[in-house]
């Protein structure tokens, strides 16, 4: 496996702000490396120092002499009238026939092919790009945030045709499921070094949480050899018969040196607060139609409610209509006919690509936020800026001067604390990095109000959605199945259908199959009970290590209320963790089953 590329003690700064420092790593064909990191850490200066457009201070960047450097342009010109097949022709020196059958693997075919560049949607433009790059066989590929603003088709079209790249890729990504199913390597940016770990994010992860483990348990240990030594050493360093020990303790002690555990950056924990929830109504649509022009709707005939508490996501392929359909029921556009209507006196917000261009011009970021936060105290507002990236100096500065960038996480904090009931996103985490991303998926999936949402990053999808609004061919559809279903069916073309109850049953014939539907149901219900067997075993250990560390602290005298409690809680967690394994074996038995399943309910005559 040869070395394509080569970090040889790489130094760069921004003023007093440091990225790298000595950093070195060597990147093999064949190895697909995600790139991960804290927001602002360096990953996409990293890219640009290897293709020459950012100088380092100190060290070396050495490509291959065989190297075939491919990476998307930042600002590539599209003349007005070229099609599709001239312009993969054009960028890449390829004969049409061998730009035809790179673009067919991305689902571009016939009259795409010859259709004008322009003409296509945001996705198939991506789409045309990236075929345009690999058609020139490249052996070192760099992706920045390649799947922002890409439909969930033309991600998963993507994750096949890297998964089956045989150079190296430098991959930077938010989406945790496409950084797992596409690189076997992981790079990480932190503390201003680089890591090379020979796994994916999710192996990554787990190492390294494990290495961190035995160093906490490593220092407990060396602190426990300390505090023994010590206690001999000020009992006895000053009686003539033991000084000479006294002494040679002292020694030891200076030779126990305990790991050094450097700072984590993953520290983002947000908490969204929703005003009480009632049972009722949040939306209602009645035939309603959408768009700019009243002969040419984007969508129409739009029928469906939703109830509050639920978080629905809006899917679909790019160019279909999800962010005009947003942006009306937003109030951001006039509706075409019908009607919509949000519940009683719920307050919503929406956050959409434009909406961060309307912060005021006036104020500073902290302005903004302590006016967003309304009664919110000072702390929880300075935590929610520092979830989202914000320091107290970038508090201070002006909202004229922020980046784009800076504008839209500034917009998302207000609305993280503003208390509203609904919650309208458009794709919102396009400006985020990856653990700011996975903690604010983490924390509307426990927001108690309605939101509706659009996203392309299947982790983010999958943690919040509890139902799924399809956008098609002119029409807003309820989908009847889970968002993993929904993401199978786009896989592998393979549609799944509901048990017909109306076929009679045959007397001494079993009438319905098992499908993967079902068992799929099967499979979140036991994932269900088993989150919430942790999440009770979780709080009772934490009560059962709270009494043994008062029994510890307190030998005397012995508290019966406590040794009470303590048998009671050894009991519970015994039948939990009982009741734990039996769901996990449950758990595996249904992933099995469902190998084997039919797709849809099968009836014998």
């Amino acid at each position: 496996m040869s070395i394509v590329l080569q970090l040889q003690g790489i130094s760069k700064s921004f003023g007093l702000r440091r990225l790298f420092d000595e950093a070195t790593v060597s990147v093999a064909e064949g190895q697909r490396i995600g790139l991960i990191g804290a927001n602002g850490s360096g990953k996409t200066t990293l890219l640009r120092m290897i293709l020459g457009q950012e100088q380092l201070d100190e060290g070396k960047v050495v490509l291959h002499p065989n190297a075939r450097l491919g990476y998307l342009e930042q600002n590539e010109v599209f003349p007005s009238n070229e099609t599709v097949i001239d312009y993969l022709v054009r960028v890449s020196s390829h004969e049409p026939w061998e730009c035809a059958k790179m673009a067919g693997s991305f689902e571009i075919k016939h009259e795409k092919l010859e259709a004008p560049f322009l003409s296509l949607s945001g996705g198939y433009q991506m789409r045309v790009r990236l075929a345009g790059i690999l058609v020139r066989e490249p052996n070192l590929l760099l992706l920045d945030e390649p799947t922002n603003y890409l439909d969930l088709q033309t991600v998963l079209l993507l994750e096949d045709v890297l998964r089956t790249y045989r150079g190296a890729l430098l991959l930077i990504s938010h989406d945790r499921e496409f950084l797992k199913n596409v690189c076997t390597h992981t790079l990480e940016l932190e503390h201003e070094k680089l890591t090379l770990f020979p796994g994916n994010i999710e192996a990554y992860f787990e190492y390294k949480e494990g290495r961190l483990e035995e160093a906490r348990r490593y220092n407990k240990k060396i602190e426990a050899q300390r505090r023994h030594l010590q206690d001999f050493v000020d009992r006895f360093r000053y009686k003539a018969s033991k000084a000479t020990q006294a002494q040679s303790k002292m020694k030891q002690i200076d030779k126990l040196k305990t790991i050094e555990i450097a700072h984590s950056l993953r520290t983002v924990r947000i908490k969204i607060q929703a005003p009480p929830q009632k049972n009722a109504l949040a939306l209602e649509c009645k035939d309603l139609s959408v768009g700019y022009q009243a002969d040419k709707p984007v969508l129409e005939h739009i029928n469906f409610e939703i109830n509050r508490g639920e978080h629905l996501a809006v899917l679909g392929e790019n160019g279909q209509g999800k962010s005009t359909f947003l942006k009306t029921i937003a109030d951001q556009l006039p509706l075409l006919s019908g009607s919509y209507k949000w519940g009683h006196n719920l307050r919503v917000a929406y956050y959409a690509q434009h909406v961060p261009l309307m912060l005021p011009t006036i104020g500073t970021a902290g302005d903004y936020l302590q006016t967003a936060a309304g009664r919110v105290l000072p702390e929880d507002m300075l935590r929610m800026a520092g979830n989202f990236l914000f320091t107290k100096d970038d508090l201070e500065k002006p909202i004229s001067v922020l980046s784009g960038g800076e504008r839209a996480r500034l917009c998302l904090a207000g609305i993280c604390l503003g208390r509203y009931d609904v919650l309208v996103f458009d794709e919102p985490t396009n400006h985020l990095d990856f653990d700011t991303v996975e903690a604010l998926g983490e924390a509307l999936s426990e927001y108690e109000g309605t939101i509706i949402f659009v996203s392309h990053s299947r982790t983010f999808v999958s943690q919040i959605a509890t139902s799924i609004l399809e956008i098609k061919d002119g029409r807003a559809v309820r989908y009847p199945y889970p968002y993993e279903i929904y993401v199978y069916e786009l896989k592998t073309h393979e549609k799944f259908s509901l048990p017909d109850e109306e076929k009679p049953i045959v007397e001494g014939i079993i009438p319905y199959m098992r499908t993967k539907v079902d068992i799929f149901g099967d499979i979140q219900e036991t994932k269900n009970t088993l989150k919430r067997l942790e999440h009770d075993l979780g709080a009772l250990t934490k009560e059962k290590n709270s009494i043994l560390q008062y029994f510890i602290e307190h030998p005397t005298p012995v508290d019966v209320q406590k040794t009470k409690r303590l048998k009671e809680l050894d009991e519970l967690i015994l039948v939990l963790e009982s009741d734990w394994l039996k769901s996990q074996e449950n758990l595996e038995a249904f992933k099995k089953e469902m190998q084997t399943a039919v797709t849809s309910p099968s009836i014998p005559s």
